[in-house]
């Protein structure tokens, strides 16, 4: 599905680049085809104050913390010199994201809580200006973007807390160098978008697990020079996550993990933009429909996402059409590739 903007970015065929060990049956590809991709939307301007009574459980955990905290969302560097990562423990959803050279990038969304200080940020990429629009018009924080990516986002439904609109909220550590060593306060970003949007539904349904799955202690997904792994631990009764084959630890203490974690198969194409050396920056298709794998309490599911338009939520439905529900808690998002050639 195409937004208004038809010139913005163009791309070609997308290449497997994301393999998940359970060999789940290939299903369709997304329905977002053809050779060019299209941009992300315009903000309309402020939204008006919403009207709608507070949920009865927070849309983004399925939890009753936080329902009218407004939604923050970080970009997080997501490479062996940023290891440890501050604050991702805390995110109500985790976002993985395929960048240049084939290596990862987190989004971390928060709304139910905020930790003290988050990072490394680092800077955004085209992909996150297709999947924000679908939390309203929520505030992100970024390290910068490259000059063509400027106007796209002046003109994206967002709160622009970059390092150069927002720096007093952000300080650099001497435990990293440059440029892994850059963190952001989230109470002091939010102090300078106080109309950032509130939660609201975008797509996810929580409650007991549906009948069937299959059970699964482990899996890896991989990227062209990236891998992340996640094991089922009965006694933390969530997924306990690993990057690059070793536990992925938070610099709170502790791993990283999900009580959810998503597999979501999307085409994947070569935009117009490209790092200093030369490398593609990809464009991760994220509306029309495709195939999912959904691990919760020591199971996998086999899934399938739909997202209409950007200014919609993605739903996932069993094999049997019947809505997937998630473990209420973190949910990780890993967008992987659908299987089409694609060159980086």
């Amino acid at each position: 599905m195409r937004s208004a903007w038809a010139t913005a970015v163009r791309g070609r065929a997308a290449a497997s680049l994301g393999v998940l060990v359970l060999g789940a049956a290939a299903l369709p590809a997304c329905s977002d085809s053809g050779g060019s991709a299209s941009a992300p939307p315009r903000s309309t301007g402020t939204p008006s104050p919403s009207r709608t009574p507070e949920p009865a459980a927070h849309p983004f955990t399925g939890g009753t913390k936080g329902l009218r905290n407004p939604v923050l969302a970080v970009k997080i560097e997501n490479t062996a010199p940023a290891l440890p990562q501050s604050g991702v423990k805390s995110a109500d959803i985790v976002y993985v994201e395929q960048v240049e050279g084939g290596e990862t990038r987190l989004m971390a969304v928060y709304s139910s809580t905020l930790p003290k200080k988050v990072g490394p940020v680092r800077s955004a990429r085209i992909s996150d200006l297709h999947i924000l629009p679908q939390f309203g018009r929520p505030a992100f924080a970024f390290s910068g973007v490259q000059s063509k990516m400027k106007k796209y986002i002046r003109k994206a439904p967002l709160y622009d807390l970059s390092q150069e609109k927002a720096g007093g909220a952000y300080f650099r550590s001497s435990a990293k160098r440059i440029p892994y060593n850059l963190y952001a306060n989230p109470r002091d970003l939010l102090r300078r978008a106080p109309q950032a949007a509130k939660p609201r539904d975008i797509g996810f349904r929580f409650g007991e697990a549906p009948a069937g799955g299959r059970p699964t202690r482990s899996f890896t997904a991989r990227w062209p020079s990236a891998t992340m792994g996640f094991t089922w631990s009965a006694k933390e009764k969530r997924w306990l996550a690993s990057w690059g084959g070793r536990p992925d630890r938070a610099a709170e203490g502790g791993r990283l993990g999900g009580k959810t974690v998503v597999i979501q198969y999307a085409k994947t194409t070569r935009s117009k933009f490209h790092d200093f050396l030369g490398s593609y920056t990809p464009l991760i298709h994220t509306t029309g429909a495709g195939r999912a794998v959904v691990l919760r309490d020591g199971k996998s599911y086999q899934a399938k996402w739909s997202r209409p338009s950007e200014g919609k939520g993605t739903t996932f439905t069993t094999a049997g059409g019947e809505p997937m529900t998630f473990a209420p808690g973190q949910v990780w998002v890993l967008l992987v590739n659908d299987g089409k050639p694609y060159t980086p």
